[in-house]
């Protein structure tokens, strides 16, 4: 599916489109629709830890949701060798609004959500 980047993407300032594919139920792939050489690895939060934080309004703006909007929210996965110990950044989500296709990254606040971190390796949601 193809979602218009809202806002910037940290770092990526020139991608203003992007297609998300799913792996599995774990992991997705976000592609700069414009530039194949920029790609991303996604993983679903809600599989590995309970994870909630409170969107700020400009965020709601940017991506026109509304009290019935359906959204997803993803994180990005740095992928290290061995897998074990590719990172996780829990701080900075990717927010879609499915009902018009609408990304925006979110950078939340690390006091107002100690739990979550930049850097949480996948070893440590191992059971």
């Amino acid at each position: 599916m193809r979602y218009e980047v809202r806002g910037e993407l940290l770092g990526f300032s020139n991608t203003h489109t992007v297609e998300i594919t799913e792996i599995d139920n774990l992991f997705f792939t976000m592609k700069d629709v414009d530039n194949e050489q920029i790609s991303f690895t996604l993983v679903n939060p809600y599989l590995l830890r309970e994870y909630s934080f409170d969107l700020p309004t400009d965020v709601k703006v940017l991506l026109d949701i509304h009290s019935e909007s359906k959204l997803e929210a993803y994180n990005l996965l740095v992928i290290q060798k061995p897998l074990e110990k590719s990172v996780i950044n829990f701080l900075a989500p990717i927010v879609i609004n499915k009902e018009n296709n609408k990304l925006a990254q979110v950078v939340l606040d690390p006091a107002k959500y100690p739990k979550f971190d930049f850097a949480e390796t996948i070893k440590s949601f191992q059971s």
